[in-house]
């Protein structure tokens, strides 16, 4: 994925499916300069990832 879809993303107001080494996660936020975002999964919102951008797939 790409920063500007993930940034697309987090500013929808539609669900979008995110996986991230197969696991579904939610998008927190995105550092432009580092390529990285804040990920955390929805049976976990409390374990905060940062993880890089290309990794990130979108369904």
């Amino acid at each position: 994925m790409n920063i500007n879809r993930a940034k697309q993303i987090i500013d929808s107001p539609n669900e979008i499916i995110v996986l991230h080494n197969n696991e579904a996660v939610w998008l927190q936020s995105v550092d432009e300069n580092a390529q990285i975002a804040r990920v955390y999964t929805r049976d976990n919102p409390d374990d905060e990832k940062q993880v890089n951008v290309k990794d990130l797939i979108e369904q």
